[in-house]
């Protein structure tokens, strides 16, 4: 049967997918409420990018090692009962510290600890969300669930002025007590999740008489994940790629901000304006991607290309007039949600169920690898030389490495992205 016709005779909006969708879209938007008023606290707190810079890798460090034990883990375990144990455990985590800077005490070192638990359950969680959400796509529809779970993700955004002003206005303390309230409400959802998980038995079988040696059969199942990658040449080109990109990505997160705030007056809000525009772009790609279709062939072509440009436009848009940032950044999330699109609905259709949680966890951590570098290599760098000029250089870099790396291996790559999922 034609997989356009039979992508029509499925139904994407079944229980199941339902389900993760109002639950993921309560906990982004408590964690967006929450997460920006972070990032203004340790400003105002240390008045430096510098431990900015320190706070952001302190919450990235656990994710380094995480992913990949955490995916072994889950391809033999179930993904959803790890999902909504953790969001029920974030719930818990943030009411305590809600409490606690409730009664006005402030220590950064304990807020660093709170930084590096929330760390180490985000790592652990984002692989087994990756990895349990494409169980719940009915087939053919790959490409039009991952455009709502790419809007999703940026209407939270709309929360990051609420976020500014509520933070301005009351502290910190009640939007960590909103956010614990979120968790719960999201994992409460997720227990009513009704799909059978049958990798698991498939691993039971295939692990046999090793069953007792629990410890061992992890180790091997991080060897098997690694060696996964390095066989499946495209994959690897795409996971070295977005290593480079989250390289780069750490970079810009931790001048951006800090750079709109210096040379700003109200330099968040400034700052909300412009990536406001990225917003507005990924909302409407993403409506475009759920309605139509990308043509098969040129979803290679179409990723590389989003990749140079929105690599070139972050390299210098932070030189021109707010109009034109504004306009750069609305380009910027209207071509990043067409390389979201194309990337994970391809690799997560392609990837074995069995095997998703030792490819996402391996792919997690060299982006986390990429990311926490950036973040400190930049947050040093921007303290002695120009900040636009470091963000130009590592973007630039990002640009080149889409070249070799995805440009290099189109035979490899384009075999997976040229693909209807």
């Amino acid at each position: 049967m034609d997989k356009e016709l039979f992508s029509k005779s499925n139904k994407l909006w079944t229980h199941d997918f339902t389900i993760i969708t109002l639950g993921s879209v309560v906990s982004m938007l408590g964690n967006a409420l929450s997460g920006f008023a972070m990032s203004l606290l340790v400003l105002d707190y240390t008045q430096s990018s510098f431990y900015y810079a320190i706070y952001i890798a302190i919450f990235t460090l656990p994710q380094v090692i995480m992913p990949v034990f955490s995916g072994a883990i889950l391809d033999r375990f179930s993904r959803k009962k790890t999902i909504y144990t953790l969001d029920f455990l974030s719930a818990g985590l943030y009411a305590a510290t809600a409490a606690l800077l409730g009664s006005g005490w402030f220590n950064f070192a304990v807020f660093a600890v709170f930084c590096f638990l929330l760390g180490s359950i985000n790592s652990v969680y984002h692989v087994a969300y990756e990895s349990f959400y494409p169980l719940l796509i009915s087939e053919g529809n790959y490409s039009k669930a991952y455009s709502i779970s790419s809007v999703l993700e940026t209407l939270t955004a709309v929360m990051v002025p609420v976020s500014a002003f509520a933070y301005n206005r009351f502290g910190i303390s009640p939007l960590f007590g909103a956010n614990a309230v979120c968790f719960l409400i999201a994992a409460v959802f997720e227990t009513r999740i009704k799909a059978k998980e049958e990798y698991i038995e498939k691993q039971r079988l295939s692990l046999g008489a090793g069953a007792k040696n629990a410890g061992r059969q992890m180790f091997i199942d991080i060897k098997e994940g690694m060696e996964y990658l390095r066989v499946e040449r495209g994959l690897l080109a795409v996971a070295i790629y977005f290593a480079f990109s989250s390289f780069a990505s750490g970079a810009s997160q931790v001048i951006t901000l800090p750079y709109f705030k210096t040379n700003f007056n109200n330099g968040e809000y400034i700052y909300m304006l412009v990536w406001g525009m990225a917003v507005v772009g990924r909302i409407i790609g993403g409506g475009i991607h759920y309605k139509f279709r990308l043509p098969v062939k040129f979803k290679y072509a179409i990723a590389l290309t989003v990749y140079i440009v929105i690599s070139l436009f972050e390299a210098v848009y932070l030189y021109f007039p707010r109009s034109v940032m504004q306009a750069m950044c609305f380009f910027t999330g209207l071509l990043g949600v067409t390389s979201y699109t194309i990337r994970i609905s391809a690799t997560q259709s392609y990837v074995p169920d069995e095997k998703k949680g030792r490819f996402n966890g391996a792919f997690n951590m060299l982006n986390t690898v990429g990311s926490l570098s950036g973040e400190l290599l930049a947050g040093a760098l921007a303290s002695v030389l120009p900040a636009r000029g470091v963000l130009s250089g590592f973007m630039t870099l990002c640009a080149l490495s889409a070249v070799v790396f995805i440009g290099g291996n189109k035979k490899s790559v384009s075999a997976i992205y040229n693909r209807q999922q």
